[in-house]
């Protein structure tokens, strides 16, 4: 066809292409479902990043550093010991459901404490109560917010990129907005906002309307407790490059993760000042942000391994802060370490989400939550003797070691560099079944 042949057309001529060979349009991300979920998920995502300064800002006025300890440490350790049995009974009863309820416990726990706090000191047993009933609502919460990013978005990966962008900027958001409304108000409007965003999160996610295959309705009935933990195990040790992944977390949570904290703000504070340190976490979050922008545009046929190569760059976080540089070079540390984590997030979560069947993957989350959270916990309770042991400059060099190290061994495991992108989300918006990868 020549050039002025083609200007005869009109525009009731047919396409010269057949519609087979186009390429299918990307499912729309943002239909109600998903729309309803996001607002969820961000309204009580900032309630969270609010809740550890209002805890070290607020209780630590009246009870000191370790009333503060006591009080995350319960709401931790709760949420260590509950949260297997939020993964099963998130299956069995369905994840929307149990996230409606376990966000009302917590319009109840922080309700209470505003009121507490408001009607002047509270006493030590309300807040360890309190924390204690919102670390098993949390418990119950978590595994079904997990399974339920497969229900309301047709592509698993968008759908958890966006939400770690969400993520970050709520912890950007949320810690400056609790120190501003205590210094303002008082510890007891803090709490009760929070309150409130547990309570539009769980009117938001009571709108949600699943598929009639993947509503709450269909409870599981008929099997036992002990049965379903143990199902729950067995498909979870199934998958070797979930296992394997799992352990490195461990490892990475003692040695990484749990001691990070404590150890890079006690030396940012000492040589450069506490807002350095305030200006470093802002910095994480940044990055956080530009890492959860990536993987919302790349789409690696093996995520793990596109995810542990980006995950080594974490390394150059606690190196930054163990070798004293400037706090330019500080800044750019944690930049590439948010979005070298932000990245990798993206990539296990939406693996986990997609290679795993649908009835049993609340439970999964729940045991790769369990193991990763311990870790962490671990580790932070060990920084401390830790320091008798060597200087804060050094347990941060063994920690980048660590990051490097584990990182080398994530690409090491065949069964995690192998690992394939699950096919694309069928047009009712299930993931089809695929294989355990072990």
């Amino acid at each position: 066809m020549t050039t002025s042949q083609t200007h005869t057309h009109t525009a009731t001529d047919p396409p010269t292409d057949p519609p087979a060979a186009r390429p299918p349009a990307r499912p729309a991300l943002w239909d109600r479902r998903f729309t309803l979920f996001f607002t969820a998920r961000t309204i009580s995502l900032v309630g969270d990043a609010m809740m550890p300064v209002a805890a070290a800002l607020a209780v630590g006025a009246l009870y000191g550093i370790s009333g503060v300890g006591y009080v995350l440490g319960t709401w931790t350790g709760t949420f260590v010991v509950l949260v297997l049995f939020g993964g099963v009974f998130a299956d069995r009863f369905g994840a929307r459901r149990m996230m409606v309820g376990a966000d009302l416990v917590r319009v109840l726990t922080q309700g209470v404490l505003a009121l507490a706090f408001f009607a002047g000191t509270p006493p030590f047993w309300l807040l360890v109560t309190m924390a204690a009933l919102a670390g098993a609502a949390v418990a119950m919460f978590l595994p079904g917010a997990n399974g339920m990013v497969p229900l309301v978005a047709d592509e698993p990966q968008r759908a958890n990129a966006t939400l770690k962008v969400a993520d970050a900027l709520a912890h950007l958001v949320g810690p400056a907005l609790a120190g501003l409304l205590i210094a303002m108000t008082g510890a007891g409007t803090v709490y009760a906002i929070d309150a409130g965003t547990f309570l539009l999160s769980a009117l938001c996610l009571a709108l949600v309307r699943l598929a009639p295959s993947d509503a709450d309705s269909s409870a599981r009935t008929g099997s036992s407790l002990r049965r379903d933990l143990r199902q729950g195990w067995q498909e979870f040790r199934a998958r070797t490059w979930m296992w394997s992944v799992i352990l490195i977390w461990v490892g990475f949570g003692v040695l990484l993760f749990g001691p990070l904290v404590p150890l890079s703000s006690a030396l940012i504070g000492d040589r450069l000042g506490p807002n350095a340190y305030g200006l470093a976490v802002s910095f994480l979050g940044v990055g956080t942000v530009l890492g959860g922008l990536l993987a919302l545009r790349l789409r690696p046929a093996r995520p793990l391994a596109a995810g542990a190569a980006a995950m080594a760059l974490y390394t150059l976080l606690p190196l930054s802060v163990a070798l004293g540089g400037g706090l330019p070079v500080l800044l750019a540390g944690h930049v590439i370490g948010g979005g070298a984590l932000a990245f990798w997030s993206v990539m296990w979560a939406t693996s986990v989400q997609t290679h795993t069947p649908p009835a049993v993957l609340n439970r999964v989350s729940a045991y790769e939550l369990a193991g990763s959270v311990s870790g962490i916990a671990l580790g932070q309770i060990l920084a401390g003797p830790a320091i008798a042991l060597a200087s804060p400059g050094r347990l941060l060099l063994v920690s980048a070691g660590t990051c490097l190290a584990g990182c080398v061994a994530l690409l090491a495991i065949l069964a995690i560099r192998t690992l394939r992108r699950a096919a694309p989300a069928t047009e009712s918006g299930k993931q089809p079944a695929t294989p355990a990868a072990g």
